[in-house]
């Protein structure tokens, strides 16, 4: 008798295990929103660490084992901008797929654009190990990577390959980004940047000069008037040499911690040369005193949730300065549909998230896009343009 009972019960935990592990499978494979935030994310980053999470996250992207993905993007969340198609406004940004190994993956997470790199024109390792850490407690991550890249060569043959695809992918309003930087031991930041825009220029929708990674020396400077002037005098010829029908756009992406003044000087030479737009923000270097996590104080720049308001006013600034003629893309802590609108109503025409992924898995592209969505038709805008740096227009208004 008690032997049956045991058997019972062996057999009934074995039915059990079975279902959960189907359950917890088909979740997986469903892409449920709050199995991945609550459960199964917080699960693999006790057992992975950032590193290998990361590595791991892209090659499973590029082999495209990506939940199902059902919605369907409405003609409200379609953004022309840059002479170019947006399907939806939200894009990953660039630092998670530097080498260009997952970009049909990502599309299919329901991403309506996708930023490769960043691309340095020799291969370099990047800086020494651990590099990436997670700070669980503040929904942020601080990371030291440096330009670890496989360089021009390598990701031109990979994108090069796909080439016919990607155009598909244009045309219906997938566009790719192309993320440019200097070598770690470069002289010439100029001759790094242009040689960039040769290489992966024909294979780019848009271009982006990143100036503003804390993880090597001495770039940020490049921000400096003279300096930036200087650069992207030189990039933008570069650009405009190409034989290509179509020259991509270039955009210069900026850091948050800059000096009022040296938000001027960008805006200045921004107009000035006629770039084409500008990617706001990279990760802070800032430590906010509210963060909670150990990790808190390891160098590096700061991601995700303590960024967020920091790059959205940094958006507005900007905005601005610039009188809402030039671009913007928003980027910094966008983990929510309301995020986005922040960002937008700031004087985003798009936005773009990393961090958010870490945490809440790949079904958090998908909520925000809905609430994105419920939120234009709660506030009375009809697509995404008219909500373009509605917040200035509403200041306008009242003074």
């Amino acid at each position: 008798m008690a032997g049956r009972l045991k058997k019972q019960l062996k057999d009934a935990v074995k039915v059990i295990s079975s279902g959960s592990l189907l359950f917890a499978s088909y979740l997986t494979v469903v892409g449920d929103e709050r199995f991945y935030a609550n459960q199964l994310m917080p699960l693999l980053q006790r057992f992975v660490g950032p590193e290998t999470a990361h590595v791991l996250a892209v090659k499973m992207i590029g082999l495209g084992l990506v939940p199902l993905n059902r919605y369907q993007d409405p003609a409200s969340l379609e953004v022309n901008v840059l002479g170019l198609k947006f399907k939806n406004p939200v894009g990953i940004a660039a630092g998670f797929d530097k080498h260009g190994e997952a970009v049909d993956g990502l599309y299919k997470l329901g991403f309506g654009f996708v930023e490769v790199g960043t691309i340095t024109p020799k291969p370099q390792e990047g800086n020494p190990k651990p590099r990436v850490f997670r700070l669980t407690a503040d929904q942020a991550v601080i990371n030291r990577y440096g330009f670890n890249s496989c360089g021009l060569a390598d990701v031109r043959t990979r994108l090069k390959a796909r080439e016919k695809t990607q155009q598909e992918c244009s045309s219906t309003g997938l566009p790719l980004g192309i993320n440019l930087g200097k070598n770690k031991l470069s002289h010439d930041a100029a001759a790094d940047y242009s040689e960039g825009v040769r290489a992966l220029g024909p294979l780019a929708d848009y271009l982006v000069v990143n100036v503003s990674s804390p993880n090597t020396p001495g770039l940020r400077d490049l921000q400096g008037k003279a300096e930036l002037r200087q650069l992207l005098r030189t990039v933008l010829k570069e650009r405009d040499a190409l034989q290509e029908i179509q020259k991509p756009p270039v955009l210069v992406k900026i850091a948050p911690d800059l000096s009022a003044q040296d938000k001027r000087d960008i805006a200045d030479v921004v107009i000035e040369l006629g770039v084409d737009g500008l990617m706001v923000s990279n990760t802070t270097v800032s430590r906010p005193e509210a963060l909670q996590d150990p990790h808190k104080s390891e160098a590096g720049g700061l991601s995700g949730l303590p960024l967020k308001d920091l790059s959205t006013k940094t958006v507005s600034e900007m905005y601005n300065l610039t009188k809402g003629k030039v671009p913007i893309i928003g980027i910094g802590g966008v983990a929510s549909g309301q995020d986005a609108m922040d960002k937008i109503r700031a004087g985003a025409s798009l936005v773009q998230l990393y961090t958010a992924l870490t945490f809440q898995g790949p079904p958090v592209v998908t909520k925000i896009k809905r609430e994105l969505e419920q939120l234009l038709k709660d506030q009375g805008f009809s697509c995404v343009s008219e909500a373009v740096g509605a917040d200035h227009s509403e200041a306008e208004g009242k003074s």
